[in-house]
């Protein structure tokens, strides 16, 4: 069945590992009846923790996509992962969903990463809901957990729905906006049934309704002056104002219940389909255009067809799949699409929504709809589809940079191609993991958001492909460059029967400002060198500057300037320029205090307060440079520093076992800086150790 675009809700699934986003999203799925039985995470058989590796390991590692209707709308659910180095399948989620449901531990509170997450959400804007999980276990607390969260995220979060006691005595959610009670199924097997309230919970309730008419009276001005002048709002104005009021981030709505339990499931869908804001009603999004320009474009049924890839998934059995949000229009089966990426166009096959792994097919999708398509091997993750004459792109998945890197090969060298095309295809699946050949280092070095990231991958080409691979640390690429002037002459002269070769040249060189790279000046008065030999000069410079004479590392910021110079009118020739001012760029350098630079690192640090201490001293161990730490909410404190790229290696690993897990960074180039003594002794050491390792390879 197509739904068009004001029947259909967005609602992607985040929070802390451990949270119960899919236990919570099963019952979901079961109440809605879109599946007749729910399973537990425990049986390997959800929905939504589909795959070998989150079946094996029983926790979320990738989004899934899962839709049910309820009282007439398409609800669409993207679960994603609890832990940070699967980051990049909750910023899918979240640029793709109108609304986020962050689910939150009746007894731990609000933990790391969903302050995290919420860092993220109010980068964007996003309306977002609170679902109190698991308050029928012991030591759980509803209001505690509200207080929590008012703390940490300076927000005051109002009850849709209250729990009926908690703990071993939880006996269900009251629905404060409906006024109905649901009390405890008796088993995670049953569905919910509405019932009245219960006289111990009405006053309760009675105060609860209060504050929510508050909230919704805050959606709009003229419900304001209803609120204020009658003391209270009907139901139709209730949930016209919290509509409102959510579309435009202005309340935080908090839910109770037992996803395992199937406790709270049902007043929460009827919000979702009542209240959340459909695809329309969020504010336009930014996009460029093909001249360059700005322009706002929203979701709109009216406009021609658009749409963008979220997230690209190679499937064993239906190949490759392609998931995306339909922005405008409507899309239906065998429709040409121009891909602005690829700058021409597409037939989209078949249309499907995902319940899981299993495929629906579906007839259409209109403006505001997620689904997929298969086997169109011409689309990437944040291709923009458009029918539109005028071409523009939407903006791209804001991923953050990867911080963990391994320098990787394969232990038989002939599987060395099988296993680059297997990471390429993993990076292609999941942004967040980089591949590259690092063409300085000799090096293939892959890069993600964490250990758990990585390994699993590399243990799918190992158990899948049968092939076994080494990693290492990265080898880092340091520079070489001149501390002083110096003035040096070459002169190449080599006689063979018939022409010779001969050439001299006379340099000065000094120092650039640091990231200048390479400046040439022909400072030949007399024409003692032809014009047409210059080029051959400049390249034999640009080969000398490949390997520098300290450790062989490429130099840079160096200022060359030909002051003189001599030529044979029958032996003189570009390839003897250029050998001659290779050899006097090498003998300038030697005269010019030559020097090593290693590459320097900005680091964002966000910790918890009782880590700070340790975090700052780790860091001036590995010779940073602190510039400042601020308080971001929620306990969590920034750290700026700027550290050398070889002491962060490890860092993610590091961080980590001194924050229990719960620490994270950022890190970006910053530039070259000069070093000396012991640390260059080294690094010059380890340097004649690669070239003679190379050398016995050869």
């Amino acid at each position: 069945m197509a739904f068009t675009t004001d029947l259909i809700r967005n609602v992607a699934l985040a929070g802390h590992g451990g949270t119960g986003k899919t236990s919570l999203l099963e019952h979901l799925l079961f109440t809605g009846g879109a599946i007749s039985k729910p399973e537990t995470v425990d049986s390997g058989k959800t929905v939504s923790d589909y795959m070998e590796d989150e079946i094996a390991r029983k926790i979320s590692l990738h989004a899934a996509f899962c839709h049910m209707e309820w009282r007439g709308k398409n609800i669409n659910f993207i679960d994603t992962p609890g832990s940070s180095d699967f980051v990049g399948d909750v910023i899918l989620a979240f640029r793709s969903c109108e609304t986020a449901l962050l689910l939150v531990d009746g007894k731990s509170g609000v933990q790391i990463e969903t302050i995290k997450l919420w860092r993220e959400l109010e980068k964007r804007e996003k309306p977002r809901c609170i679902f109190i999980s698991k308050l029928d276990e012991e030591r759980a607390d509803f209001d505690a957990t509200l207080a929590d969260i008012k703390e940490k995220f300076k927000m005051s979060a109002v009850p849709v729905t209250l729990p009926m006691g908690g703990g071993s005595s939880f006996k269900g959610v009251i629905d404060v906006v409906n006024g109905k009670a649901y009390p405890l199924p008796s088993s995670g097997e049953q569905k919910e049934a509405a019932s009245e309230i219960p006289a111990e919970f009405a006053s309760a309730f009675q105060e609860a309704r209060a504050r929510l008419s508050e909230a919704a009276a805050e959606g709009d001005d003229e419900l304001m002056e209803k609120y204020l002048e009658a003391g209270e709002l009907s139901q139709e104005d209730i949930v016209k104002g919290l509509s409102e009021a959510l579309a435009a981030n202005r309340i935080l709505p908090a839910f109770a219940g037992a996803g395992l339990r199937n406790s709270g499931c049902a007043a929460l869908l009827d919000f979702l389909a009542e209240i959340a804001p459909s695809p329309m009603a969020l504010k336009p999004e930014v996009v460029k255009n093909s001249k360059g320009e700005e322009m706002e474009f929203g979701v709109d049924p009216s406009k021609p067809t658009t749409a963008l890839v979220i997230r690209t998934q190679i499937d064993q059995f239906s190949g490759r799949l392609s998931f995306f949000k339909v922005f405008s229009g409507k899309l239906t089966p065998d429709t040409e699409l121009f891909n602005v990426r690829e700058n021409k166009k597409e037939k989209i096959g078949k249309l499907y929504r995902a319940q899981g792994k299993k495929l629906e097919e579906v007839p259409e999708l209109c403006a505001g709809d997620i689904g997929l398509t298969s086997k169109v091997a011409g689309l990437k993750t944040n291709d923009t589809l458009t029918l539109h004459e005028e071409q523009f792109a939407f903006a791209p998945l804001r991923l953050p940079q990867p911080v963990h890197a391994l320098a990787i090969s394969a232990v038989n060298k002939k599987e060395e191609d099988k296993m680059s095309e297997l990471l390429y295809k993993a990076a292609e699946e999941d942004l967040t993991f980089q591949v590259r050949f690092d063409s300085e280092t000799k090096e293939t070095v892959i890069s993600g958001m964490g250990e758990l990231q990585i390994n699993m991958i590399l243990e799918k080409i190992k158990t899948g492909a049968k092939i076994a691979v080494e990693t290492r640390t990265p080898r880092v690429a340091y520079r070489e460059t001149i501390t002083k002037k110096a003035h040096a002459e070459y002169t190449h002269k080599k006689q063979t029967g018939g022409h010779g070769q001969y050439a001299r040249v006379v340099f000065d060189i000094e120092p650039l400002e640091r990231g200048k790279q390479y400046e040439f000046e022909n400072k030949i008065f007399g024409g003692a060198v032809s014009k047409g030999f210059i080029p051959g000069i400049e390249k034999g410079i640009h080969q000398a500057m490949e390997a520098g004479v300290v450790a062989g590392y490429p130099v840079v910021d160096v200022k060359t300037m030909i002051v003189d110079g001599k030529e044979h009118p029958v032996d003189s020739s570009e390839m003897a320029f250029k050998i001659a001012a290779r050899g006097a760029f090498r003998e300038c350098m030697r005269q010019a205090g030559p020097v090593l630079l290693e590459p320097i690192m900005n680091l964002t640090v966000f910790v918890e307060e009782k880590y700070l201490g340790d975090i700052m001293s780790d860091l001036s161990g590995r010779r940073g440079r602190i510039s400042g730490q601020q308080p971001v909410g929620g306990g969590i404190v920034e750290v700026k520093a700027q550290a050398p790229q070889a002491e962060l290696l490890r860092y993610s690993i590091d961080l980590r076992a001194m924050t229990s897990g719960t620490g994270s960074f950022e890190v970006e180039f910053s530039h070259y800086s000069p070093i000396s003594g012991k640390i260059a002794e080294d690094v010059i050491k380890a340097a004649q150790a690669f070239r003679i390792q190379e050398e016995e390879e050869e």
